[in-house]
């Protein structure tokens, strides 16, 4: 029986479910209805589907069986609590929520609820989850998770509505979230205690190499300045942003150092979990690479993931958001390596399936679980509003604990 979908938010994430959609899972469901507030942005994702301004209107009229929330993180929880209660299932781009007053909301209303932690279905990440649930390092006892953004991807935060933290929660909320999950989702255990702290070294006004313009169309130095972004090079981009800002005045390649930017670019996190495990948990925003590193020490051993997604922030390509990037051969190269350490043995590099797609192949799987028919997991990768609340916790404490400069209890 296939099912009734509207989506609530068409920016540019909104894509993914628009095209599972109408691709390869639309036996499974009809898009019944989209929910904006800019009348452009959802024309350009066709006329075929009926379009809304008002979120009421839309469940009255379209009357979703399901309602996907792909806008802006700080009304997250306000579309998912009202479709809660009128009956329809949700499901939500993290984070569920920005602030611990949106992660009550979410339980008070309850229902169903799936939180899109993609990164849980990325193959090294699950296979990760296995290595721990076959207990081959023991109880875990600390991990150590080290996640840096290149000067591409990362300043890109800061060009968006992302940068203010009243509209996003900061990178610890909005990017970190998905690697607090994982860590919550590998331990299988509860964050109670956060400590952080967090700065801003690197973008924002302060740190300007001279004067800049509010936004990069008008710099005049599309191509020649490496943070500046050319939108109109990009189809999709120039569609979804740079021909609809007539509506609503929200500029998509505001400058990386123009005022206006409230969230860190350097930030470093200390949990304590009821399991008595204890994550180190660090953030870059400007690394000349992007990747990550996790170390998980364990009363048997130690498991090491090293994961290179980009070599380097490429500046003939840094314009085009990436498009075209060029690929090395030497020095750093992209890719993947899982090492398993029991004690007393010699390090054992552990296999890790193909994934295609994107975040390591964990979006076309995630997919298949929303909208197909959902094979048994016994990892447990599909995720709930509980999920979503322990994620956000962490960062949202943490942005707490930044402001106060003490620990904050979860």
């Amino acid at each position: 029986m296939t099912r009734r979908y509207a989506i609530v938010g068409l920016g540019h994430r909104a894509g993914m479910y628009v095209n599972a959609l109408r691709g390869d899972w639309s036996h499974t469901g009809d898009l019944v209805a989209f929910c904006d507030t800019n009348a452009s942005r959802m024309a350009s994702y066709g006329a075929d589907v009926p379009a809304y301004r008002d979120f009421g209107q839309m469940l009255d009229r379209a009357r979703p069986d399901v309602v996907i929330v792909t806008s802006p993180d700080r009304t997250h929880h306000v579309y998912a609590v009202a479709a809660l209660e009128r009956g329809c299932a949700v499901i939500v781009e993290k984070p569920l929520a920005t602030t611990a007053e949106g992660c009550r909301a979410i339980a008070k209303a309850a229902g169903d609820v799936t939180i899109t932690f993609n990164y849980r279905y990325s193959p090294r990440n699950s296979t990760v989850k296995r290595l721990l649930a076959e207990g081959a390092i023991g109880e875990v006892t600390s991990v150590h998770f080290e996640w840096l953004l290149d000067t591409m991807h990362g300043a890109d935060y800061f060009r968006r509505w992302h940068r203010d933290k009243a509209n996003s929660g900061g990178l610890l909320v909005h990017k970190s979230g998905h690697h607090f999950d994982l860590v919550n989702w590998w331990l299988a255990a509860d964050p109670r205690t956060v400590y952080a702290q967090g700065d801003l070294r690197f973008y924002g006004p302060a740190n300007a190499p001279g004067p800049r313009p509010p936004r990069s169309r008008d710099s005049g130095l599309i191509g020649a300045d490496r943070f500046s972004i050319d939108l109109a090079a990009d189809p999709r981009l120039e569609t979804l942003y740079l021909q609809a800002e007539h509506e609503d005045g929200y500029h998509r390649d505001q400058d990386v150092f123009a005022p206006g930017v409230t969230i860190e670019d350097n930030m470093a996190v200390l949990v304590r979990y009821d399991s008595r495990a204890l994550l180190t948990y660090s953030l870059h925003a400007h690394a000349p690479w992007e990747g990550y590193r996790v170390a998980l020490n364990g009363t048997l051993g130690r498991i090491e993931l090293d994961v290179v997604e980009r070599e380097w922030a490429d500046p003939d390509s840094a314009a085009k958001l990436g498009k075209g990037a060029r690929r090395l051969t030497e020095g750093r190269v992209r890719g993947e390596r899982l090492v398993l350490q029991r004690h007393w043995e010699p390090a054992e590099e552990i296999e890790i399936p193909t994934g295609s797609g994107g975040h390591g192949g964990g979006d076309r799987l995630l997919l298949d679980d929303l909208f197909g028919t959902p094979a048994p997991d016994p990892l447990g990768r599909r995720a709930d509003y509980t999920d979503g609340i322990r994620a956000a916790g962490i960062g949202i404490a943490a942005n707490t604990s930044i402001e106060t400069g003490l620990p904050v209890r979860v």
